[in-house]
């Protein structure tokens, strides 16, 4: 057999031989749409690489992207690694201190900015962010030397040879959301990155082809867009990138003008979506059977309910920075073809089963976990694009076994399909009494209550039991429930000390970057509850 190099290089010959005229859509900032196509993007991809390679970027290098999802962005993904230099998305939602340290501990060279970022750009200068190049995307007038202008710096790109690249060359690198210390980065090889889109553009992945339109919600800068950039490109399929526009009314407006047939995004994104199309039933005509590729946190099974009433599919994945990200897929087998929609939502509602290539397993003290549904352990997984260790420094090496398996941090549990059901994050469990109680089922079975808009479960310390769980509650609006009518409703799913022993009604639940709940926070809210 050839022994051909899985090189992104391979994804851009394709996107310019044979998917030239796909289009690609772009929402600006001042809500027009910007149109163009794989062949412009890959032409401007190579001229932007070399004229990477002019300004004297060499293999390794970090060059980094301050950007939303838009053509340009794109551009950036594949011109940076073509270059032989490694693209880091910074995540622009954190605080401007954590992404100047993010931006220096990956010692970025370069930097792409979104010249509606400018503010944070600067943000990050006084937090000690320091780049030899500034490169101002989308500007709308001369950028303040020593920054230049986006198009400008494609103008006077050289006449440079690409250096030849290497599957095993960084491709991208990003940053963990640091929940339990300190970001750490991640780097994803060519290989990796390559073997990751094939994967996901299966039937039984994400199940991405050339006849579909696919928008990602999910911003760019979170675990390279889920891969689903690179996959798109890969297929030639249709791209919608929403641009800065990601509240609700907006995205589907999009949805509806580009006939999307695939979206992706956290339940944030998922639970205003539904907001917006209950308060007008029938009037967004949104292609029937729209998928929606939901990940981040759990998805309450209520919400698949809902989506599925409105003839659309809402589909459970889960992955982390450190899985590239897909790592379960939640599509029900064919066995269950007959069964009753109880059974089919409650298998829906889990995170599924790991795609090809992708080794799991449950382990607990005892060794590995029956596939019985109810015996829980920690999720530990393997694969070609799990990362075998964090970038630099990083440390961490308790974070993977003596066989190489990555140890996610996540409690699990196993049924006899092999699906995977999340039932907390190991530090989010609560010890009750000696007991242990898991604060995401308690909350996602919250989030069924037709009242209910969202809901966190958390432990805080009690004189007697050591921790009981309280529950922070956000009810939808119009919706009405006491905190006698919330237990009355958790009470016949599970054990009575399971039942949180409080209920506090909040306006808002604070959420991390990537959409998941600051339950430490909420932790260090309410630690002092008086019982």
């Amino acid at each position: 057999m050839m022994d051909v190099p899985l090189t992104l290089d391979l994804v851009v010959d394709r996107m310019e031989r044979y998917m030239a005229a796909v289009e690609v859509v772009s929402r600006r900032p001042d809500q027009s749409l910007h149109r163009t196509t794989y062949g412009q993007v890959a032409a401007r991809a190579r001229r932007l690489a070399r004229a990477l390679v002019g300004a004297g970027v060499a293999p390794g290098d970090r060059v980094a992207t301050l950007m939303w999802n838009h053509a340009e962005h794109l551009e950036a993904y594949l011109a940076i690694p073509l270059s032989g230099g490694v693209l880091h998305t910074l995540n622009l939602r954190l605080h401007p201190d954590d992404i100047a340290y993010i931006a220096n501990d990956a010692g970025d060279r370069f930097l792409f900015v979104d010249e509606v970022l400018l503010p944070l750009y600067e943000k990050m200068v006084a937090s000690g962010a320091r780049f030899e190049r500034v490169i101002v995307v989308g500007a709308t007038s001369p950028p303040a030397a020593p920054a230049v202008d986006y198009e400008r710096f494609l103008e006077v790109a050289p006449d440079v040879a690409l250096p030849v690249l290497d599957e095993r060359d960084a491709l991208g690198i990003c940053y963990t959301s640091g929940t339990t210390g300190r970001p750490k980065g991640v780097v994803y090889s060519h290989r990796s990155t390559l073997l990751h889109s094939l994967v996901s553009a299966l039937p039984d992945g994400i199940s991405i082809s050339r006849a579909e339109t696919v928008m990602p919600v999910v911003p760019m800068f979170h675990v390279n867009g889920w891969g689903l950039p690179y996959t798109s490109a890969m297929v030639g399929a249709r791209l919608i990138f929403p641009g800065p526009h990601l509240h609700p009314p907006s995205l589907v407006d999009l949805m509806v003008r580009e006939k999307v047939t695939l979206a992706a995004g956290v339940p944030t994104i998922w639970l205003g979506i539904r907001e917006v199309l209950d308060a007008a039933p029938g009037q967004h005509a949104l292609q029937p059977g729209l998928r929606m590729i939901v990940g981040g946190s759990a998805a309450p099974e209520q919400l698949i309910r809902d989506f599925d009433r409105q003839g659309l599919t809402l589909v459970h994945a889960w992955g982390m920075t450190e899985t590239s990200p897909i790592g379960l897929v939640s599509r029900l087998p064919p066995e269950m073809a007959d069964a009753d929609d109880d059974m089919k939502y409650a298998m829906r509602a889990k995170q599924g089963v790991p795609p090809p290539l992708v080794d799991i397993r449950v382990r607990n003290e005892a060794g590995e976990v029956p596939h019985d549904g109810t015996t829980s352990g920690e999720l530990q997984v393997r694969g070609p694009w799990i990362t075998s260790r964090y970038f630099g420094e990083g440390g961490s090496p308790e974070r993977w076994t003596d066989d190489g398996f990555f140890r996610t941090g996540d409690v699990a549990r196993v049924d006899s399909h092999g699906f995977v059901q999340l039932v907390d994050r190991v530090s989010d469990l609560i010890k009750s009494g000696g007991e242990w109680i898991s604060s995401q089922e308690v909350e996602t079975a919250l989030m069924c209550h037709a009242a209910v808009l969202e809901a966190a479960v958390i432990g805080v310390p009690h004189p007697r039991w050591s921790e009981r769980p309280i529950a922070v509650v956000v009810l939808r609006p119009g919706g009405e429930a006491t905190a006698d009518q919330l237990r009355d409703f958790l009470a016949p799913r599970f054990a009575r000390f399971w039942l949180p022993d409080a209920f506090v009604f909040a306006e808002s639940i604070p959420r991390t970057s990537t959409g998941k709940f600051k339950k430490r926070e909420l932790r260090d809210q309410y630690r002092d509850w008086a019982w």
